[in-house]
């Protein structure tokens, strides 16, 4: 494919997406030949070819007319500027959702959906290699994923970073920022001319919709506030996720936490997570009602699921948010030195929520999940975290989305466990392999537990995986799953 007619399929590809229209087509191709330094365009016959395809060739055209240098980091900056000249303005993006949502909110999200993949905004055809699987539980099922979609960092974007002039003034302050809509990005910062959001009111407050870039699961999109300050729970948080599915009624939301180890990964940032997608934990059942005093038209209760988790439901989201902040106010304080919680040590609060929102058969549903992240010598990475003989597989922390029951586990699984598969099969020594060595003895334990074959060994490590992400989710609980776990959980339920 020449860089001609790569342009024509470039230009196809943005009709058969709907980016553009045919007056719209002129001015489209000259915008790219100015991003490709080209004066002079040859129509030429476009090709049957895929987006990934078409902007390879672009890339590979703009590396050997030295535009830039051959490596992801640079690709990924110089693409963005190219999917740029097929799109609108911001302001015709939020027309157009507006107009969709008089249809109806799905109308709404699911066109925005489709216009941030088909801006390449969503790299469809990197999310398509990250692995995927389902294990059941006795929780439901779990899903599994191993994110292969976000490029790592080559050692000529690391340099160039370094080498970077710094400046007093870091623009935009964060990945999560507005300032990052249309921004052309750097060796340190993703580009993002390709980005457009969606202006929203919670609680009388400016927020932005978007998706996530590296989406993990159907419609996973991103809350932001408009302004950057640091994660906060508290009564107005849960009313802006109330508010959120009452404007959304078919996604759900959530927040993570706001102390480290039990929080997210970006803490500065106000900002939510959603999306359309039913996970696990919305499916599991309470399984101990309970009828806090004065709230009796709230239904509530403890759920069967591994981490500790009240649900509120019923239809006056005012008296839910009412209740929430009563529930969070007594865990912020709360100490039970029987089942080792303790709300502080040496003056580091330790209690906080993770809150999850969503609306069902008519009623507003929130689930707060309790998290403590104090650390013991024992578990210095935290006492209500993954336990140290299951870091092998996962050490991060345990979020939102994982809270809620998808396991979101680090690239190098994929090849270690293909290491650790032939391995097993040939009956080599796991710990004289640098890439085996630290699953030695979850393996032994696997060698005991089963007789692998080249058929069936794919499946059973699937599922033992998944095994280890629920008994990990148990770590997290602060109240054990047993009845002393349960007397403990309904002493503080009673503390409200």
């Amino acid at each position: 494919m020449t860089v001609y007619s790569a342009i024509s399929s470039l230009i196809k590809y943005a009709h058969e997406n709907e980016l553009i229209t045919l007056e719209d087509e002129v001015f489209t191709i000259n915008r790219i030949c100015n991003v490709l330094k080209i004066d002079t365009y040859v129509p030429e016959q476009s090709k049957d070819a895929s987006l990934e395809e078409i902007l390879k060739t672009l890339l590979d055209y703009a590396v050997e007319k030295e535009i830039i240098e051959d490596s992801i980091a640079y690709r990924d900056l110089f693409d963005t500027r190219i999917m740029d000249c097929l799109l609108p303005r911001p302001s015709e993006v939020i027309n157009k959702f507006n107009a969709d949502y008089k249809i109806s909110p799905e109308t709404a999200t699911s066109n925005y959906y489709k216009f941030s993949r088909a801006s390449d905004y969503i790299r469809t055809y990197r999310i398509v290699k990250d692995k995927k699987w389902i294990v059941s539980s006795d929780y439901g099922d779990i899903d599994i994923t191993i994110n292969l979609s976000k490029p790592e960092k080559d050692p000529k974007a690391i340099a160039a970073a370094k080498n970077a002039p710094k400046s007093d003034i870091k623009y935009p302050a964060c990945l999560l920022c507005k300032e990052n809509e249309g921004y052309a990005g750097r060796m340190d910062h993703p580009a993002r001319n390709n980005h457009r959001i969606i202006p929203i009111n919670l609680r009388n407050e400016k927020f932005f919709l978007q998706y996530s870039p590296y989406v993990y699961y159907n419609e996973h999109c991103i809350v932001l506030s408009s302004e950057h300050k640091p994660m906060v729970i508290d009564r107005k948080c849960f009313e802006k996720l109330l508010d959120f599915v009452e404007i959304f009624p078919h996604y759900f939301v959530g927040s993570n936490a706001d102390l480290p180890i039990v929080g997210g990964s970006i803490l500065a940032h106000e900002h939510f997570q959603g999306g359309c997608y039913e996970f696990a934990m919305a499916k599991a059942p309470i399984e101990t009602f309970y009828v806090f005093e004065g709230y009796e038209d709230v239904t509530a209760g403890i759920v069967k699921w591994p981490m500790s988790v009240i649900r509120l439901s019923g239809k006056d989201k005012t008296k839910i948010a009412e209740l929430v902040e009563k529930i969070l106010n007594s865990w912020r304080f709360y100490t039970d030195e029987s089942a080792y919680i303790y709300a502080e040590t040496d003056g580091e609060k330790h209690n906080t929520i993770t809150p999850i929102a969503r609306m069902r058969d008519g009623n507003f549903e929130l689930d707060l999940v309790l998290r403590n992240n104090i650390t013991t010598k024992e578990y210095p990475d935290g006492k209500y975290h993954a336990h140290p003989e299951y870091h092998h597989l996962k050490k991060e922390n345990i979020g939102l989305i994982e809270v809620m029951g998808l396991a979101v586990l680090p690239s190098r699984l994929l090849a270690e466990m293909g290491t650790l598969k032939n391995a097993i099969l040939s009956n080599t020594d796991i710990s004289s392999i640098p890439e085996t060595a630290k699953h030695e003895t979850w393996a032994n334990m696997l060698k005991e537990k089963y007789c692998f074959t080249a058929e069936n060994i794919d499946k059973i490590i699937e599922d033992e995986i998944g095994i280890v992400f629920v008994k990990i989710l148990e770590n997290c609980g602060v109240y054990e799953r047993n009845e002393e776990g349960k007397n403990a959980f309904l002493r503080f339920c009673k503390s409200v």
